[in-house]
């Protein structure tokens, strides 16, 4: 399924990169990655509470 993800995203970037140029294709990049850690927060891969609370040195 992956290798699938992986086409469909690098596609996107492909097509945002030739008709919208450098600004959509790091916009599409962006949110590409912002979705990706969504997703993997709620599946319970990552915890985000972890990533972004303070730590006490």
């Amino acid at each position: 399924m992956w290798p699938i993800v992986g086409l469909a995203f690098g596609t996107v970037l492909g097509l945002a990169g030739a008709f919208g140029g450098f600004v959509a294709f790091v916009l599409v990049l962006g949110l590409g990655i912002a979705g990706y850690v969504a997703g993997r927060a709620v599946e319970g891969e990552i915890d985000l509470a972890q990533v972004f609370t303070r730590r006490s040195v």
